[in-house]
């Protein structure tokens, strides 16, 4: 199996990339004759001009249809900016409109949304996407070959909407500063494609049409923005000043502890040309950061929390290659940011740090140095890494990755220097066909070990049908302490398929969009010894999509454990052995964007040696766009389980609150509750954007700890951060 990938290299010269074959449509961008105010209206002269897109095609949920709902759209640039008007017409006005929330990077599939695809070097596979929902909401990502994306990248541009009895107007200003395009000023052609998705019937469409199973992102579908001048890029500024204070009272049941502290620090970013950008960072702070969300994990898989701080959060993609989880439950990343500036999810200062990244069509490069202060309890801590890859053909690429954490030793901590380094490469043979390797070597000074982690995954993408075989290896001894894996000393193996069933012969046509039946196995061998040590099959016999984007289904999974040392999930002890049961899963889900939403999941059946009901439910509620409150209950209900043939009930409480007067102006809220521990969270956090990406945040956490020394502690925070684009 491990020579794979390197006969999938040998013959890839001899596969032929399909292109699509359909004309491209495209569109003209005329220089504004007036000046424009972004208010959502578009009735400034500059708009009346005749170039427009307005012939959109359906990719749901009849894929080369015309659209149902028109769309028209313009665009106009002057010395500074480009600008995109957007008229979304719906022939019952506001009554049609559907819009969840007006945070920054809403969730696209439970709104009404319109978006803009933007291929500036026109290379087919380097992209940044603009959207917005009908009450202003913003969006925006950055995305390479449709297969890595810098999800909660922030550029600095505009937007406004208006809602009118025709529909919706979005209209956007966006600076040439924050679009990176080549020097030439005679290149005079942009891929382009422009996204609308009506969520009260799901429909979405697009200008230039490309096939349901496939990414809005794949630029080799895009269309063509033509006839139009760009500035000679230019090096731009941008400084992001920020100052802090804070009171946290800590109290044991015997003791209490107060303590203030103000703070400043900033970023600091150079675009010094179309390529490459340094950034630097000093009194790092990520007070505003969301709160981790608790899970009551009964898997035997380590958990992975989601990066939240914005530093580590800008060109994530460039630094986290990797196994994502999306072809089976694996995750192999060779550096993974939160292994920085936290410690058991509590945050450790960092003094300062610098990143530089260089992309273009040909290659990319990137590297960051990070330093951690020292603290009562941990060491000063250096980290850097270093990425390149180089681009090969038309959406190929291959790179490789160095890490390395170094720290001196105090009180728990020994002296250590931890490298890693890795290689790893994308190959998407042709349309449907695509193909993932990756190899990590691993090293550490203070025990002088040397490990190994790696994994490739074919991936096969249609219509019809979707599949993947991924296989992973991480030694016993690899060990990378900038990175993340789920489990140690395993060989995992992940074959799936998803089938997609639509047709005239469906039933009850009038609700049901697809039939999806699929199956997903897993199997994990030690890798010290070879013995198949965890096993499971699930088979959907049925999934139901329906087409308000709701769906229901069921699921039969035989599994086989084998544990080699004792197990405790959900308090209760399970000794080593073998173990075979079957697990049968429920699912129901309604239309997301309705104003009471819900999901519920039951999964019941034997559970080792015991049996458990698990019930993981969610209900939303938004009344209008402006407030929202989703609650959601994690309960496990097991018997006879564990050596001591315990019984028991655990529930985690989860309540989130989201209050807006605009996109810019909001209150937050989280409140956790764990039966199993009788932890307790509470957070708030009040933000202001009085400027394009300058905010002013009021943070309150309150942390409760129900050991036998009672432990509590809160802390009020105010920050007030300023960014200035030069």
């Amino acid at each position: 199996m491990v020579k794979l990938p390197l006969m999938i290299i040998m013959i890839y010269p001899v596969l032929v990339f399909a292109q699509p074959t359909n004309p491209k449509p495209q569109l003209k961008a005329s220089k504004a004759t007036s000046p424009i105010k972004i208010d959502g209206i578009l009735d400034e002269a500059a708009w009346k001009i005749p170039d427009s897109a307005g012939y959109f095609i359906e990719v749901e949920p009849h894929e080369g249809s015309a659209a149902k709902f028109p769309t028209m759209v313009r665009i106009v640039y002057d010395d500074q900016n480009l600008y995109i008007g957007a008229v979304c017409y719906d022939s019952i006005g506001r009554k049609g409109i559907r819009v969840t929330e007006l945070r920054r990077d809403f969730e696209i599939s439970k709104n009404d949304v319109f978006g803009i695809c933007i291929d500036a070097f026109n290379d087919k596979r380097n992209n940044v996407t603009f959207a917005a929902n009908p009450y202003g909401a913003q969006h925006d990502y950055l995305s390479f070959d449709a297969q890595l994306t810098d999800i909660y990248w922030n550029g600095l541009w505009k937007v406004r909407t208006s809602i009118q009895s025709y529909g919706w107007i979005a209209e956007f200003e966006i600076p040439w500063k924050t679009l990176r395009y080549k020097g030439n000023t005679d290149h005079k052609q942009w891929g382009i494609n422009f996204y609308r998705q009506k969520r009260s019937s799901n429909e979405v469409s697009v200008w230039s049409p490309y096939p349901r199973s496939f990414s809005f992102n794949r630029m080799e579908f895009a269309g063509e923005l033509n006839s139009f001048d760009t500035p000679s890029p230019s090096a731009n500024f941008q400084v992001n000043a920020y100052t802090l204070g804070s009171q946290t009272n800590s109290t044991l049941t015997t003791s209490s502890n107060n303590q203030y502290k103000a703070k400043a620090g900033g970023d600091f970013k150079w675009a010094i040309n179309s390529n490459a950008v340094l950034d630097l960072t000093v009194n790092t702070d990520f007070a505003q950061a969301d709160a981790d969300i608790a899970v009551n994990n009964i898997s035997r898989f380590s958990v992975l929390y989601p990066e939240r701080r914005q530093f580590y959060l800008e060109n994530a993609s460039l630094f986290s290659p990797g196994l994502n989880g999306t072809g089976g439950s694996m995750f192999i990343y060779p550096f993974f940011s939160r292994t920085i500036g936290l410690d058991n999810g509590v945050p450790v200062p960092i003094s300062g740090g610098a990143r530089f990244v260089n992309r273009s069509p040909e290659k990319n490069f990137g590297c960051m140095y990070i330093q951690q202060a020292e603290t009562d309890n941990t060491p000063a801590t250096h980290y850097a890494v270093a990425r390149y890859s180089q681009n090969i053909s038309k959406q190929n690429r291959i790179g490789g990755l160095l890490s390395m954490k170094s720290n001196s030793s105090k009180a728990l901590y020994s002296s250590n220097t931890n490298i890693n380094a890795s290689v790893d490469g994308f190959f998407r043979i042709n349309e449907k066909n695509s193909i993932s390797v990756m190899g990590i070597h691993s090293s550490n000074s203070y025990q002088n070990k040397q490990g190994f982690a790696g994994y490739y995954q074919y991936l096969y993408t249609s219509n019809a049908i979707q599949g993947f075989f991924t296989q992973a290896l991480i030694t016993k001894n690899y060990q990378n302490e900038t990175g993340f894996v789920s489990r140690q000393d395993v060989i995992s193996t992940s074959p799936a398929f998803v089938t997609n069933l639509r047709g005239k012969w469906l039933p009850f046509k009038k609700w049901i969009r697809a039939i999806q039946p699929d199956a997903a196995a897993e199997f994990y061998h030690q890798a010290s010894t070879g013995k198949l040590i965890e096993s499971s099959i699930a088979i959907y016999p049925f999934w139901v999509l329906l087409h308000s984007g709701g769906f229901f289904g069921y699921s039969i999974t035989p599994v086989y454990q084998y544990l080699t040392e004792p197990f405790a999930p959900l308090g209760a002890l399970i000794n080593p052995g073998t173990y075979h049961y079957s697990r049968s899963t429920f699912y129901v889900s309604n239309d997301p964007s309705a104003k009471i939403s819900y999901s519920l999941i039951y999964d019941i059946g034997k559970y080792f040696n015991g049996r458990l009901a698990s019930t993981t439910a969610t209900l939303a509620i938004t009344p209008v766009p402006y407030a929202s409150l989703r609650a959601s209950l994690s309960n496990n209900n097991f018997k006879e389980l564990g050596a001591g043939r315990q019984s028991g009930n655990v529930s985690l409480y989860t309540l989130e609150g989201r209050f807006a007067m605009n996109p810019r102006l909001q209150l937050n809220s989280l409140l956790q509750y764990n039966t199993q521990n009788k932890n307790a969270g509470f957070y708030v956090r009040f933000s202001w954007e009085y400027r394009p990406l300058s905010y002013l945040f009021f943070v309150f956490n309150n942390r409760l700890t129900n050991t036998a020394e009672r432990f509590r502690e809160q802390q009020a925070i105010v920050k007030l951060s300023y960014l200035k684009q030069f």
